[in-house]
């Protein structure tokens, strides 16, 4: 995708605290600075709470591109990420605007607007183990992704 457009994903994720989920875009690199990101959404296994809640990763990442400026946070939200939400970003060279089931968590300025690839991904990270998450296969279950410019 490039300069604006609307990406969203609904589905629902089995964490560990030695897991995380995660869907983003990533610049091309044709040109290497166009290195950003804009995470949709990353959550790790040990930020879910009680309650339900969950730490919610969104926002811009610089990474190589001195262009951007680094604006990404983890706020906890009310929710139970093992249901399915939807988790979306909207763009255009202006403005990112970040939303969780239709409520915006976030809005971040000047996102990156060259090309970019849909990454999603499930990580497990063995080293981070509590000891009883052995038997957890982390999971992120996709209902379904749209992308729109």
């Amino acid at each position: 995708m490039q300069g604006n457009g609307h990406v969203e994903i609904t589905c629902r994720m089995t964490l560990s605290p030695r897991s995380m989920a995660a869907l983003w875009l990533a610049g091309w690199e044709v040109d290497p600075i166009e290195s950003g990101e804009l995470c949709v959404f990353e959550v790790f296994g040990r930020s879910i709470g009680a309650g339900p809640s969950a730490e919610v990763g969104m926002g811009i990442k610089r990474l190589r591109d001195p262009r951007l400026i680094q604006d990404f946070d983890a706020r906890r939200l009310a929710i139970d990420v093992a249901t399915d939400h939807l988790y979306a970003v909207d763009w255009d060279a202006a403005e990112a605007t970040f939303s969780v089931d239709g409520v915006v968590v976030r809005r971040c300025p000047r996102p990156p607007t060259y090309p970019m690839q849909l990454m999603v991904a499930v990580f497990d990270f063995p080293g981070w183990s509590v000891g009883d998450d052995d038997a957890v296969v982390p999971s992120l279950e996709v209902d379904r992704i749209v992308c729109r410019r």
